[in-house]
């Protein structure tokens, strides 16, 4: 995988144009800033993210079915704190 700076992304727009698939780095703070993807994997990488989004739906689901079991079980479980956290795991 080729790694550009984004200074030079912005000065040559253009090389973009040669790879599949490139790394766009920060040089100044040495962090990766992104990824740019050549259009011919749209549509790979939007079934991917709605792959993604219906595995998190289900979970979700499943996290809300199981909470209404534990909260006739044990009704001293702080519910909305675990429906937080688990929020917060799965986005």
């Amino acid at each position: 995988m080729q790694t550009i700076s984004i200074s030079e992304v912005q000065r040559n727009l253009h090389k973009l144009d040669d790879f599949d698939i490139v790394e766009i780095v920060d040089k100044k703070r040495k962090e990766v800033k992104g990824y740019f993807l050549d259009k011919k994997y749209h549509d790979t990488v939007e079934q991917l993210f709605q792959t993604n989004n219906h595995r998190k739906n289900t979970d979700l689901e499943t996290f809300r079915k199981l909470r209404k079991n534990v909260s006739h079980i044990a009704p001293e479980i702080d519910i909305i704190k675990m429906e937080d956290e688990a929020y917060r795991d799965l986005f």
